[in-house]
């Protein structure tokens, strides 16, 4: 049985009628499929399956494709491992990797705050040392932080240099969320009805650990983002390529390609996709390569 055969067989045997986002996760990690393709040390894997690049393409494509639920891991999965891999200890590898493998641990991004959305080099929240506990207490506010009511743990961008400005003393650093009367979740509602983002406001929370070391967040948090622009945006391509797809398919059927500016808006379309696809690709050759270009 070839790779893509394999996949599509799992998937199709073990998709849920119901979803239930954190038993998804259990099952998805107890297969070894998330993390797929993770580099480890000396061939050692964090609980995930080893794969080739292709390998990673194929599982991204099918899971798209394959009408799967929205998975709830994929923060901690795509954003925080390739970080953790790239820039972390093998202390906070050996800790941190293995529960997101096995589908155990949700992980939410604490970047954007009310005053400085995409200029995270604005940011404001502050990381004080604590030197009784050695880590760092976590004073401020984010906002569009999706999935907060639901994970475990956060990663942050907060100053630790409480002289510095712009991209200066600024540290990624790791804490729980279970910190009841230190952090508090506000779901923001949508008109959807749904609350997928929130806010959260951190009083005196405690952060047991800096990513990259302290003063160095703006590289750790530069390295992060690379990986979100392009990695985890493959199996949106897919989604959107196939949209795409079924758009095209009815203007032929409705006569509507024969204009010229749709024409041209949807080979636009198209062209974006591709470069989408081939983003997201180059990203994903060079995950936990530090030397890597972006």
């Amino acid at each position: 049985m070839d790779f893509r055969t394999e996949v599509r067989t799992w998937l199709r045997s073990h998709l849920p009628d119901v979803p239930d986002p954190r038993a998804w996760e259990r099952e998805l990690g107890q297969a070894g499929w998330i993390g797929i393709g993770w580099p480890g040390d000396d061939g050692e894997t964090y609980g995930n399956r080893r794969a080739t690049l292709p390998e990673q393409v194929v599982w991204a494509e099918e899971y798209a494709r394959s009408g799967a639920p929205a998975r709830m891991g994929h923060i901690g999965e795509n954003l925080l491992a390739p970080t953790l891999i790239t820039y972390g200890t093998e202390e906070q590898k050996r800790r941190h990797l293995p529960p997101v493998a096995r589908g155990e641990t949700l992980w939410c991004q604490g970047y954007s705050e009310p005053g400085a959305g995409s200029d995270l080099a604005g940011i404001r929240t502050t990381a004080t040392p604590d030197t009784t506990t050695g880590g760092y207490t976590v004073t401020g506010q984010k906002i569009w932080t999706s999935l907060a009511l639901d994970a475990d743990f956060c990663f942050v961008l907060a100053r630790t240099d409480p002289g510095s400005t712009r991209h200066h003393g600024l540290s990624f650093l790791l804490l729980e969320m279970d910190q009841p009367g230190r952090i508090e979740v506000r779901p923001i509602r949508q008109l959807t009805g749904t609350g997928e983002f929130n806010e959260v406001f951190f009083d005196g929370a405690r952060a047991t650990e800096t990513v990259g070391g302290e003063g160095n967040g703006w590289q750790v948090a530069m390295g992060l983002l690379a990986v979100e622009r392009g990695v985890s945006t493959l199996a949106q391509q897919i989604g959107f390529a196939e949209e795409l797809g079924r758009v095209v398919a009815a203007a032929v059927a409705s006569g509507a390609a024969e204009d010229p500016v749709i024409r041209a808006r949807l080979v636009r379309q198209w062209a974006e996709l591709d470069t989408m696809r081939r983003h997201a690709l180059r990203t994903l050759g060079t995950t936990g390569d530090p030397g890597a270009p972006s």
